[in-house]
């Protein structure tokens, strides 16, 4: 489970085009067979990403995740340096975590219900 966050806390992704932006980046670095998407929302200001590293190392997935979101927004620095990552343990629900993620636009007063937040996907069915 993977969080970043934009430089400064810009809510640079409350704009549509820039969320269609980032989630463009997340889906290439899925299709380049570098990680298997399981959840992910895009905040205004961060983005929760819960993922299957596939090929390579994390910290490179993550870097062609930012370099290419960075390049298309044009909006000089977008991202802090560095991320957090959480590995999802034996005992702990990567379930869980979906529901985590996909319940932060609720939490910040984004959304009423899950599904309600055009900016938020999950594998599974998640109510």
């Amino acid at each position: 489970m993977l969080t970043t966050v934009v430089q400064g806390r810009r809510r640079l992704f409350e704009q549509p085009h820039n969320a269609e932006i980032v989630i463009d980046a997340l889906r290439h670095v899925e299709r380049s067979g570098r990680s298997y998407s399981l959840a992910w929302v895009i905040m205004p200001d961060h983005v929760h990403w819960l993922m299957e590293l596939r090929q390579g190392t994390l910290p490179s997935c993550m870097n062609v995740f930012k370099s290419i979101s960075s390049r298309k927004l044009q909006a000089g620095q977008v991202w802090q340096n560095g991320y957090h990552d959480h590995a999802i343990r034996r005992d702990e629900s990567v379930e869980h975590a979906a529901r985590y993620i996909i319940g932060n636009p609720l939490r910040a007063g984004l959304a009423q219900r899950v599904g309600e937040y055009p900016y938020a996907w999950c594998r599974w069915e998640i109510m």
